[in-house]
């Protein structure tokens, strides 16, 4: 941690598979100890099995799931 300036923030790439950057957070957020091969294929498995029993689009599915759990309002400490 220094002092003397901040650590540039770095841009997250898409993923290979999809091209998609919000599929790419998901993957590093399941990621643990640096294994992001079988984060990608624990959520390219699952995104599998979505399209094999015809949900929908698999992206789509995603989309709203997470929208469907992400906060509606912001909270802020006091």
């Amino acid at each position: 941690m220094s002092r003397r300036r901040q650590a540039a923030s770095r841009e997250i790439l898409p993923d290979p598979k999809f091209g998609d950057v919000r599929v790419a957070k998901f993957i590093n957020a399941i990621m643990k100890s640096g294994k992001k091969a079988v984060a990608e294929r624990i959520l390219y498995g699952a995104l599998d099995i979505i399209e094999q029993k015809g949900k929908g689009e698999p992206l789509e599915v995603m989309n709203t799931a997470l929208d469907a759990i992400a906060p509606s309002v912001e909270v802020k400490s006091r």
